[in-house]
């Protein structure tokens, strides 16, 4: 197939581009490399250097699909400006979808996250059918374009499906993070174990958990690439279908550090902090959609999801 990857030099872009690759896609990455890195860009895409508000310079009755990552991404830098969510997660997807309806392109996978959920009512895994109460623009704003996909899918025909990450880790194919502003915890705690920082903060150590800190659902990137391919298969034409994707279990940040210690040998320094206003005890996904619709499952553990993510962090390091 012909497709067009927005975001493609980003993290989770990335892997997902090499996997689509690997399979004999053609696929062009679209990207504005203003988080994204060009040498991020597996061999054998094209890439093309554009704001995604351009995806109509870029599309043509070839491509049969579209995978849709581009996009702003911090919580924290939502709340305190939210004009830039709105203009590149909304207005920049709603110009990609005129370009889609223009250009008869039938089928596109969308980015989501668990941030559309917002606070859970309670410790049980998240369904689909939960309600979406986001708590900030960047959630607010990806629950929108999943109302746009629905609107477009009823009256345009789009077949389109959104995958709501809940936390994702490692990686793969040579691909992984490296934000220039990272808030996620297991990169944060192996750049502590690499010699980066001085200690790791734990936010929270009173919450009504097994050992007292936040529980959270980490998935590994590939795994949760290879669901962006078996979503590719199975968008049809007018159906808007929305997945979670996290393994159905969870770990604590304790769990989390204690896995890092192990995979790299190294002690991790932490400091216990206070909680963070709007951090639930535990957000962890029910994956049971995405097991019976897609044929998906979710395979690689913890520890190899430290594993790869330590590889890379060694290895960009050595390559400086």
């Amino acid at each position: 197939m012909k497709l067009l990857v927005t975001g493609g030099a980003g993290y989770v872009g990335s892997v997902v581009t090499a996997l689509l690759l690997r399979e004999g896609h053609e696929v062009t990455v679209l990207d504005d490399l203003s988080t994204g890195h060009a040498d991020a860009v597996p061999e054998g895409a094209r890439l093309v250097v554009a704001d995604v508000r351009e995806a109509a310079d870029v599309l043509d009755p070839s491509v049969d699909a579209v995978l849709h990552f581009a996009a702003k991404s911090l919580v924290g830098e939502s709340v305190a400006d939210p004009g830039p969510y709105w203009r590149t997660n909304v207005s920049g997807t709603l110009a990609l979808l005129e370009a889609v309806r223009r250009h008869g392109v039938r089928r596109l996978v969308f980015s989501s996250s668990a941030a559309t959920y917002g606070e859970p009512a309670s410790d049980a895994p998240i369904r689909e059918t939960d309600p979406a109460v986001p708590t900030s623009p960047y959630g607010a704003s990806k629950l929108a374009v999943d109302h746009m996909l629905e609107s477009w899918s009823r009256a345009h025909g789009l077949g389109a499906v959104s995958l709501r990450y809940f936390n994702v880790a490692g990686a793969h194919l040579g691909c992984g993070e490296r934000h220039d502003t990272e808030t996620h915890l297991v990169p944060n705690l192996l750049g502590v174990a690499a010699g980066e920082g001085g200690h790791a903060t734990v936010f929270g150590t009173d919450y009504p958990t097994r050992d007292g800190t936040a529980v959270r659902d980490y998935l590994h990137v590939a795994d949760l690439a290879e669901a962006h391919l078996r979503a590719l298969e199975h968008a049809r034409p007018g159906v808007f279908r929305v997945h979670n994707l996290g393994t159905g279990g969870g770990h604590s940040v304790r769990e989390v550090i204690e896995a890092v210690r192990r995979v790299t040998g190294r002690p991790v320094p932490v400091v216990d902090s206070p909680r963070r206003a709007g951090d639930p005890a535990v957000l962890v996904a029910a994956n049971d959609r995405a097991r019976g619709e897609l044929g998906w499952e979710p395979v690689r553990t913890l520890e190899q999801t430290v594993a790869d993510a330590w590889e890379f962090t060694l290895a960009r390091r050595n390559a400086v």
